[in-house]
Formats: structure tokens, sequence, C-alpha cells
């Protein structure tokens, strides 16, 4: 009914490309998103689904009186995108919207606790547009330019907002979504030769205050500056392998005015291997580790599994 069967082999290619897009970790900013500059065909739709696991140790501000925290973090996101011509370039726009169940135990203030929640988290929305490289074409065109593509370098731009949409409660500490809308103007260069790509991209993140935060507060975060590195291996069409790495600084926060002295510092790192089904389908299986470097942060290990097709 969605004409699955009239997509062009090429989509194959464009499907897989989607798939780390699924962002179905809990929205980890220093997690590396291979692929984000891809060329798609023009005037195409594509949605999935993804499913992560995480397990995580997590360093409080000793303020809060939490320590030896761990969590167990499921969840499943939805993401549509849509590809398009803007002024002449390619271009795309993404939602994702992640439903999150997990549980907190640790030790409150020196006596065993624990929490759990279930609802969803804030939703994203990302606009890109490749300002030099992958034209915008579609149909026949768009699988013959790929099949001569060679040598390719493709430098974009876009920028990600996150809106305040998810599960949010102004007397508890551990929350899904933020109470907060974010914005993260992004840059990005990809260089193709043969099976072999390179792609790196910056970003950085700013941050509205949260005025409704725990205990009646006001929340603030100073910019996050945030760097992914990815090298990846073609193999046959939609069919790749991808090692990640990724870098953030910076975002100290602030409550009341008052310094916390928490600048982020964290590394992380992906594996990721996208397999086509059909013409229309791809699968996608990724582990990701992220380590913080300061006395307050996140050790944690993810595995994703994810579906996406395409019309």
């Amino acid at each position: 009914m969605l004409g699955f069967k009239k997509v062009p082999r090429q989509c194959r290619i464009a499907v897989s490309l989607l798939l780390l897009a699924m962002q179905a970790t809990p929205s980890f900013a220093v997690e590396p998103q291979p692929r984000m500059w891809s060329h798609l065909p023009m005037d195409r739709n594509f949605a999935g689904i993804a499913f992560a696991h995480t397990d995580a140790d997590i360093a409080f501000d000793p303020t809060l009186k939490l320590e030896d925290v761990k969590m167990s973090l499921d969840v499943v996101a939805a993401k549509y995108i849509r590809s398009f011509e803007a002024f002449g370039k390619s271009a795309r726009v993404d939602v994702t919207q992640p439903f999150m169940r997990g549980k907190w135990s640790g030790l409150l203030d020196g006596s065993p606790a624990s929490t759990s929640r279930q609802g969803f988290g804030d939703t994203f929305v990302r606009f890109s547009t490749n300002l030099y490289g992958a034209p915008p074409l579609a149909g026949k065109a768009f699988g013959a330019y790929r099949a001569g593509a060679q040598s390719e370098t493709i430098v974009g731009a876009g920028v990600v907002f996150r809106l305040p949409t998810g599960d949010y409660h102004s007397d508890k500490l551990i929350n899904l979504g933020q109470n907060r809308y974010a914005i993260r103007p992004q840059l990005g260069v990809t260089h193709s030769r043969g099976p072999w790509s390179a792609e790196i991209t910056g970003e950085i993140g700013f941050y509205g205050d949260n005025d409704d935060f725990f205990g009646g507060k006001t929340l603030s975060q100073k910019p996050l500056y945030i760097m992914h590195a990815h090298l990846i291996r073609s193999f046959s069409p939609g069919q790749w392998l991808a090692l990640s790495m990724g870098y953030d600084y910076g975002g100290e926060n602030q409550v009341n005015g008052v310094e916390k002295n928490d600048d982020k510092r964290d590394t992380g790192w992906k594996l990721s291997y996208v397999h086509p089904l059909n013409r229309a389908t791809s699968v996608n299986i990724s582990y990701l580790n992220i380590d913080t470097k300061n006395a307050t942060g996140m050790h944690s290990n993810t595995l994703v599994a994810a579906l996406s097709l395409a019309w």
C-alpha cells in the first residue's frame, strides 16, 4: 500500500544510510552518528523504529547525596525523514520521538533507594542541507550519479531542535524530558574514495533555561561543544560497517545562577553494521560506549537494533 515494490534498487543504499540516525539511545550528545550528510534521492519518505537497551553507572553532584547510582533503560524510538530540494540543494527533515522505560537504583543520603520512570522523551527535529556535492536528483538520475561517484566530497550544514515534550515532574530529580528547548547547529564534511568514507561533524549545543527545576530552582547551561569522527567501509549497495568516535566539552550547569563546576568531558565510541533485507528495508545493529572523564557524568553501554523502510 505504501508502494515499496516501486522503490528503485539504489534506494537500498539510502535506506541503510538512515538507520544510524535512529536516536534510540537516551539522547547522548556525545553519541557519534555516522552518515548524517549522505546523499539521498529527492522526494522520498523514510521511516524506522529502533530499540535500545542501556546499562550505566552515574556519578551525580555530591550535594545531591546520590551515590553508586545505576541505570537500566529501554528506549523505543520512531523516526520519519523526508528528502526534498531547497534552493537548488538536496535537503532533509528528520523527526524523532522516543518512548522510555528505566530504573535507577543507588544510595540516597546513605540509604538504599530506587525509582523508575516510563513515558515519552523529548521530540527531536533536524533540518539539514548539503552545501557542496550531493546534487538534488531522483529516480534514474540519482542511480546513475551514485554508480559513477567513485570519489566524492560532501559538505553539509544542519540544525537540531530538542523540544520539551517529554515526561517531566518538577518534584523529581530524575526525568525523561528536560523541560527546556535546546538547539544544536551542525557542520559536517564527508569524503569517499572507493569503498571507504571518512566523515567529521562539529556541533555546538545551546540550551534554554529550565525555570521549574527540582526544588523550584532555575537550571541553566553553558554551550556544549561536540565533535564526531567516522570511518566507514562499504561492502555492497546498502551494506556497510562503521567505527565512530565522539567527544564533548563544556556545558557547565548553573542552578539559580550558582555555577556547579561540572563541565562535561565525555568520550564515546560506536561500532555499527547495516544490512539490506530488500530494496525497501534494512536492519542495523550497533554498540555504543560512553565514558566520562570528570567526577560527575555517566559510564554506559548501549545495544541498538533498528529497522528502516523507504517509499
